[in-house]
């Protein structure tokens, strides 16, 4: 388990996100660039080292009902890996994801080299879309996720 230092350290390497000390020695750190009103990233990180990350946009974290995991026990990957996805889930859609996207059904995906890949459904089919570059044409949801689990990328909303 990463004390607080460590934790504190490894969230401070964000630098879209903003400290804000509060009440017994806890810390919060909020993205003010966030599409959302939710603000804060990292809530609460505690001195003993517990704290909680944003994750309401996110597939994959047991959640709270604010949309908080608990990551007292996270290792450094998972916390920077938590984070990333969490500020990229509150961030503004770039141009061409809004020129593609419309009000159609997408997610995001990621890799571990941060690219990214849209995934919308469009007249009963599913497109994998890399920036305005159509990746890939799917019959059904099933075969477009097994595409991106083979090409290494995760859900990010």
């Amino acid at each position: 388990m990463l004390n607080f230092n460590e934790k504190l350290s490894i969230i401070e390497s964000f630098p879209q996100l903003q400290r804000k000390d509060v009440s017994l020695g806890r810390v919060n750190f909020q993205f003010p660039d966030s599409v959302t009103e939710k603000k804060n990233i990292v809530y609460h990180l505690h001195p003993n080292g517990n704290g909680f990350v944003y994750a309401g946009e996110l597939t994959g974290y047991p959640t709270d009902a604010k949309g908080m995991v608990n990551i007292r026990e996270f290792s450094a990957e998972e916390l920077r890996k938590i984070i990333h996805d969490s500020i990229q889930s509150l961030s503004p859609k770039t141009l061409e994801e809004e020129a593609i996207i419309g009000e159609a059904y997408e997610e995001t995906w990621i890799n571990q080299d941060d690219q990214t890949l849209v995934l919308i459904e469009e007249d009963d089919m599913w497109n994998v879309y890399a920036g305005l570059n159509l990746d890939g044409t799917f019959n059904s949801y099933g075969e477009a996720i097994q595409y991106l689990d083979e090409e290494g990328f995760h859900r990010l909303s």
